[in-house]
C-alpha cells in the first residue's frame, strides 16, 4: 500500500509518498504566497493551501497505482489561527506562527491572568506565536469577524477538513494553542472562558495516528484514489519530525538545526518546568513531548555567511577553524528575540571578546558555537527534570555540516546520530498515515523498524571538558546583558 505525507509549511507544501516498508517513492513541493499586510504581521489564505496540496498530490502519485494509496496524514506548522463561518468559510485570512500583532494580548494573558494561571490550565505560559493571544486579537480588533466565528481550527486541520468534512485536530497540535489541558489531553474549560469562546467553537481532538475520517467521494474522483482513502489526524511540525527521526518513546531527543532551531525531547509521562522554559506538548506517539525553541539557529550561519561576509562557501570558511574549545570570542544567536529558555522578545545577537588578533575564523566559530550553546540551555533545563540524555538525532539544513556536529556533541556532551532519510514532517505525516491503517501496531513500531541510523558523532573526552568552561562563561552574558536590550531594542 501507498501512504501520502503532508508537510504543510510556511512558504510551501511538500508532500511525500512511501509504500509499506517505508521506502520513499515520490516527493514533490509546491510553494504559496505569504502576505505581510502591515509590519510584524503574517498571513496566508488557507484556500492556497488546499489548492496546492490537491495539485501536488496529483503531481505525487501521477505515475504511482492509485488504487494503492491507503491514508494520507499530515504535519503543518503549529499556531496559526483559521476561523470558519456557519458555511464552513474562512472569515478572513490565516493568522501565522511567525506574526508578532498580539504583544499586548500576550502581555495580558502572561501578566494579568498570570503565568501560574496559565500553567496549570494547559502547562505552558503564553507567546506572541500562539493561537489563544491570535483570539483575543480578533474579539479585541475584528469584533464583527469575532461574532462570525463557529470554527476554530488550525492550519494543517483545514486541510484535512477539506479532505473529509470533519472538524478535527490532533493533540500535539491543539497543545501550541494555549487552548488545550496538556496533561489532561483535552480542552482547557478556563482558557475557553478567558478567550470568551465556548468549546464547541473548538474541533475534536484525535491522536496523530488516528483516523478522522475518509476522503470526501468528489475529492476522491478528483484525484483519482479509493473513497477508502484514510485520513489520519496528523502533527505539529515537530512532533511529526520528530516521528520521521524516530524520536519517539521514553528520553529520546532530536535537534532540529533548521532556520530556527529545536530541542525535542519525548517522554513517556508529563513533565513541566517550574519556569515553563520548555514548552509541555502532547506528542504524536501518544505520550508528551518537552521542546526548547530557539528563533535563529541555521539562520545565523546563513546571516553571517551571506550578508556579513559575504560569501556562499560555507565549507571553506569552516575548513579554517582548528582548535575547538579555545575560541575566547562569544555569540548570543538571538536574531529575532529568543523564546526558549529566555521568552524574551527583546533579547538581540551580539558579539563579545573580540581582541586585535580576532580572525574571521574565530568570528565564524562563535557563531556556530553560540547556537551550540544556547541549544544547551534547553538540553540543561531538561536535566533539570531528573531527565537523562546520552545521545540525540539531528536533522536540518545546519546538520550537514561535520564541523557543526562535532560541536554540538561536544558542547552538550551527547553522542549524535544520523539518520540514513531526513524528510521532515511530511516523512512523519506517512509514517503516522500507515499506523492508522494499520500497517504498523504504532508509532514506535514503524519508527523502530524504518529509520535507519548511518553515522554517530561521539564527543572526546578533552573536547567537552573544554566546552564544559567555555558553556559556564556563555550563560553569564545573557543575563548580563538583558538590561541593555529593552532599551537598544526600541
Amino acid at each position: 500500500m501507498l501512504y501520502i505525507g503532508v508537510d504543510l509549511g510556511t512558504s510551501a507544501v511538500k508532500l511525500l509518498l512511501m509504500d509499506s516498508q517505508g521506502k520513499i517513492v515520490n516527493i514533490v513541493s509546491r510553494e504559496y504566497p505569504l502576505s505581510f499586510p502591515h509590519p510584524g504581521w503574517s498571513e496566508q489564505n488557507p484556500e492556497d493551501w488546499y489548492a496546492q496540496t490537491v495539485a501536488g498530490i496529483r503531481e505525487l502519485i501521477k505515475d504511482a497505482d492509485k488504487s494503492q494509496v491507503a491514508g494520507i496524514s499530515f504535519g503543518g506548522q503549529m499556531h496559526g489561527l483559521v476561523i470558519l463561518d456557519r458555511e464552513d468559510n474562512v472569515i478572513r485570512p490565516a493568522i501565522l506562527w511567525n506574526d508578532g500583532r498580539t504583544a499586548e494580548e500576550t502581555d495580558y494573558l502572561n501578566t494579568v491572568i498570570g503565568k501560574e494561571k496559565l500553567s496549570e490550565y494547559t502547562a505552558n505560559i503564553a507567546f506572541a506565536g500562539f493561537t489563544a493571544p491570535k483570539i483575543l486579537w480578533v474579539k479585541n480588533r475584528e469584533p464583527e469577524n469575532f461574532a462570525r466565528i463557529a470554527k476554530i481550527m488550525l492550519p494543517k486541520d483545514y486541510i484535512a477538513y477539506r479532505l473529509t468534512g470533519v472538524h478535527c485536530t490532533d493533540m500535539s497540535d491543539a497543545s501550541g494553542t494555549l487552548l488545550f489541558d496538556v496533561r489532561n489531553r483535552r480542552w482547557s474549560q478556563e482558557m475557553c472562558d478567558i478567550c470568551g469562546i465556548g468549546t464547541e467553537l473548538l474541533p475534536k481532538c484525535y491522536e496523530s495516528y488516528e483516523k478522522v475520517g475518509t476522503v470526501l467521494p468528489a475529492v476522491a474522483a478528483e484525484l483519482g484514489i479509493p473513497e477508502s482513502t484514510a485520513v489520519a489526524a496528523g502533527a505539529g511540525d515537530n512532533a511529526a519530525a520528530a516521528v520521521g527521526t524516530g524520536t519517539v518513546g521514553e528520553n529520546m531527543c532530536n535537534i532540529s538545526l533548521g532556520t530556527s532551531g529545536t530541542v525535542f525531547i519525548s517522554s513517556g509521562s508529563f513533565r513541566v518546568d517550574r519556569y515553563n522554559a520548555l514548552h509541555s506538548f502532547a506528542h504524536a506517539d501518544g505520550h508528551y513531548h518537552l521542546m526548547g525553541c530557539m528563533l535563529s539557529a541555521a539562520s545565523c550561519n546563513k546571516w553571517w555567511m551571506d550578508d556579513i561576509i559575504g560569501t556562499g562557501d560555507y565549507g571553506a570558511e569552516q575548513a579554517a577553524i582548528r582548535k575547538l574549545g579555545e575560541n575566547h570570542v562569544y555569540y548570543l544567536p538571538y536574531l529575532m528575540g529568543e523564546r526558549s529558555p529566555h521568552n524574551d522578545p527583546d533579547a538581540r545577537a551580539a558579539f563579545i571578546g573580540m581582541t586585535m588578533d580576532t580572525t574571521r575564523a574565530d568570528m565564524t566559530q562563535a557563531v556556530l558555537e553560540g547556537v551550540a550553546f544556547a541549544l544547551r540551555d534547553s538540553v540543561e533545563v531538561a536535566k533539570s527534570l531528573g531527565i537523562g540524555l546520552k545521545r540525540t538525532k539531528i536533522c536540518g539544513g545546519g546538520a550537514k555540516s561535520p564541523l557543526w556536529k562535532k560541536i554540538i556533541a561536544n558542547v552538550l556532551n551527547l553522542k549524535v546520530d544520523v539518520i540514513e532519510s531526513e524528510e521532515g514532517p511530511a516523512m512523519g505525516g506517512a509514517m503516522l498515515a500507515a499506523v492508522a491503517c494499520g500497517e504498523y501496531g504504532s508509532v514506535e513500531e514503524i519508527a523502530s523498524k524504518v529509520v535507519k541510523i548511518v553515522d554517530t558523532v561521539e564527543p572526546e573526552p578533552e573536547l567537552v571538558e573544554k566546552y564544559e568552561a567555555r558553556y559556564a562563561q556563555f550563560r553569564e552574558i545573557y543575563p548580563t546583558c538583558r538590561p541593555l536590550f529593552g532599551i537598544i531594542s526600541k
